[in-house]
């Protein structure tokens, strides 16, 4: 039994009860899933009731369904909203468009892979809905998200048991705390979870309390002789002498400009699904091809054999792991699990985007003429007339012989945006008459001379090396990926918990020529 997690889209929102509606599924559209490409057949999901979380994580459930219908286009449902902190923040955020997403759990063992890769579910059943921000097949949207106070059935965290039984209409969800980008969980020992309810900041309570009212009402008592009203304004006056009287509050934000699941080398190049065994998988590939030559008349023909043989390509497990105390799992706030879980993932997408870019770096054609650290103009359109002219060379048998992508570290994409003709930028989104693409500060995305620009910063940022702008035809090089999963043990000897997750992903390069990349020896 596999499992796939696909999001979906919320679009609109308004304030009358606490329920959200929308589709949860769509047939036959495709989407990028965290299997990859995958498409739901028409009538392959059963409208199974099932609980709503926040983000996968199955410890935070904030509802349960009222109503799931299937149609010829997909799966409606409506979900209750519980009256918790949860809940209530999760309706905001619908509203205001923060957490705006649909994302379904679905587990399947009949399906079909398409030509181009994409994988097609036969016969699956829905097992979770989660609350996300991470949308991906955007027909499949939400339609109402419906808030009010008034005296309606409540939902509180009690009536939704972790442990209960599934009925008919209420699959049983797992209990467990789940990435983004996870759709399978591993447990060694006895699993831990994390509660997260009420995410709320550090509070310090003073020594006397100090408000307006207060304020005035012992300012006019003091005028009066009240030495213990003249001392309580002494005190509130006094912000150097009694700093324990003017609280330091803690918000519940947490800064982090460390965690990223962007991954533009992968994103570059085409993707398929990893098989599901083996560490080393093949695929076959033409090495020689039949020729056709002018024959006179009685000539012998051209005789030139068809040869192929095996690609193999090896299967690399991406892993990481740390060890924490009980203390940080349950008296944390804001929750140090929730960070540590969205950290992981990052660590792991910024690994798996490194390695292949250092594939791509490793089989690219190297330019055979040398430019600048910072080329002008020019000589970046000359970059990209020899890269597209000999990646086509490479790739000529394919279905598309074009390089499309060009990818390139944040220096050369910040050298990139000072361009210009006469003070005009060359490469701006405003598209002016001399323009020779667009490249912003706010996107990570553009086109440059035609070819679809992507940045990473999961390489060196450096512009004095080779390969810091590599131009390709994503079809030459292929990203499979498969499951990712997570292991959580706890120690009983002294409390603490490990948490570790993993994955495996394989980068087939096809055709190694079909990527360039530029020379600055």
């Amino acid at each position: 039994m596999k499992k796939v997690i696909t999001p979906m889209t919320i679009t609109a929102a308004d304030s009358n009860s606490r329920t959200i509606t929308g589709r949860i599924v769509t047939f036959e559209e495709t989407g990028n899933t965290s299997i990859g490409k995958v498409q739901f057949a028409a009538g392959s999901v059963e409208a199974t009731a099932v609980l709503l979380n926040l983000e996968h994580d199955r410890t935070r459930r904030i509802g349960k369904t009222l109503s799931i219908e299937s149609s010829d286009k997909g799966i409606e449902a409506t979900f209750k909203i519980a009256n918790t902190t949860a809940g209530t923040d999760a309706l905001v955020e619908a509203q205001e468009g923060l957490r705006d997403g649909f994302s379904v759990e679905v587990s399947f063992d009949e399906y079909e892979t398409l030509k181009d890769g994409t994988m097609r579910i036969l016969k699956g059943e829905l097992t979770g809905v989660a609350l996300t921000s991470e949308p991906a097949i955007r027909s499949s949207r939400v339609s109402e998200v419906a808030a009010t106070t008034g005296e309606e059935e409540q939902i509180s965290d009690s009536t939704i048991e972790p442990e209960a039984t599934p009925t008919e209409k209420d699959d049983e969800v797992e209990q467990t705390v789940t990435p983004a980008e996870a759709v399978e969980t591993v447990e060694a020992a006895q699993s831990v979870t994390a509660q997260s309810n009420a995410v709320g900041g550090w509070k310090s309570t003073p020594r006397i309390e100090i408000t307006a009212a207060k304020y005035l009402e012992n300012k006019v008592l003091a005028a009066t002789g009240d030495e213990s009203a003249r001392q309580y304004v002494l005190a509130a006056d006094n912000t150097t002498d009694n700093a324990g009287l003017v609280p330091t509050r803690q918000l519940s934000e947490v800064i982090n400009g460390l965690s990223t699941t962007i991954r533009p080398s992968i994103d570059a190049v085409s993707r398929g699904a990893l098989p599901d065994a083996g560490m080393t998988f093949e695929i076959p590939k033409i090495t020689a091809a039949p020729t056709v030559a002018i024959a006179a008349e009685d000539a012998v023909f051209s005789d030139t054999d068809q040869n192929s043989a095996f690609l193999s390509v090896d299967v690399k497990k991406f892993a990481g792991q740390q060890k924490f105390s009980v203390e940080l799992l349950t008296r944390t706030s804001p929750l140090f699990y929730d960070e540590l879980l969205r950290n992981m993932v990052a660590a792991m997408a910024k690994a798996q985007d490194a390695y292949v870019n250092a594939q791509l770096v490793a089989g690219a054609t190297a330019d055979a003429t040398s430019i600048a650290t910072y080329p002008t103009a020019a000589e970046l359109l000359g970059v990209v007339a020899r890269g597209a002219a000999s990646v086509y060379a490479a790739t000529a048998g394919l279905a598309n012989p074009f390089a499309r992508n060009i990818l390139m570290n944040t220096s050369q994409w910040s050298n990139v945006m000072t361009l210009n003709d006469g003070g005009r930028p060359i490469y701006t989104a405003s598209q002016p008459q001399n323009a020779g693409g667009a490249v912003a500060p706010t996107s990570l995305r553009g086109n440059i001379a035609g070819l679809d620009l992507y940045v990473t910063a999961n390489t060196a940022a450096t512009t004095d090396i080779d390969d810091s702008i590599l131009i390709i035809n994503p079809d030459s090089y292929t990203w499979y990926e498969g499951t990712s999963y997570q292991l959580r043990a706890e120690s009983t000897a002294d409390g603490s918990i490990t948490v570790g997750v993993y994955s495996f992903g394989a980068v087939a390069t096809k055709i190694a020529a079909g990527a360039f990349g530029v020379n600055k020896t």
